[in-house]
């Protein structure tokens, strides 16, 4: 599966959990921002930089995604071992992973 078909189904697969994907310019920003998830007036939002390569922009949102519980939800095989690789080790806290 081609990365851009990738972060698509990530994208698809934040909306099941009701997280909004924004892209937004972090440059003119005027502080230090991150690509991250976040609550805003209630919402759920997956605020990333636009100006992040595609490939980079993919990670970040499968490390986020990974976290999720999605045992149970459908996912395209591509897609759900991406997420495998950003999955918590069971057995092991997420800070002993390196």
């Amino acid at each position: 599966m081609k990365v851009e078909q990738l972060y698509h189904s990530l994208k698809e697969l934040a909306e099941k959990f009701g997280i909004t994907v924004s892209e937004q310019n972090f440059r003119n920003a005027g502080i230090r921002v991150k690509s991250g998830l976040c609550t805003v007036k209630g919402q759920q939002m997956f605020i990333m930089d636009k100006h992040k390569s595609l490939r980079i922009k993919m990670d970040i949102l499968a490390s986020c995604l990974g976290e999720m519980p999605i045992d149970d939800i459908y996912i395209v095989p591509a897609v759900r071992d991406l997420l495998d690789k950003y999955r918590p080790k069971k057995g092991i806290k997420r800070s002993q992973v390196t």
